[in-house]
């Protein structure tokens, strides 16, 4: 929600381009987790949710250059960012997590 609300202040001309690929990244996140929920096996999940955070990694980056081309603020940076990390967080302890289950398992 936040991702949409900060490409509205970016520029138009950046409408289709730079903000499109922030808004697809940042969806990305969390249609490969409820993807990857609705698979068989937790592997599966697994894979949806590495792919989750490859997105959240796309999302840093993204943010990054948003910055660098002043689209936005400092202030907007480095509240996406602490936000994006933290979610990166939370899929690498699922993921781990889930690991363990499958390790204990064998």
């Amino acid at each position: 929600m936040q991702i949409y609300e900060l490409t509205n202040n970016i520029n138009k001309t950046e409408k289709y381009k730079l903000t499109d690929q922030l808004i697809r990244a940042a969806t990305s996140i969390s249609t490969n987790n409820a993807e990857g929920m609705g698979r068989q096996s937790t592997k599966d999940f697994i894979k949806f949710l590495v792919i989750a955070r490859g997105s959240v990694e796309e999302c840093k980056y993204l943010l990054f250059l948003s910055k660098d081309l002043k689209y936005i603020s400092v202030d907007s940076y480095n509240k996406l960012t602490e936000l994006i990390k933290n979610i990166g967080k939370m899929l690498n302890g699922l993921i781990n997590s889930l690991n363990n289950k499958i390790t204990t398992r064998n």
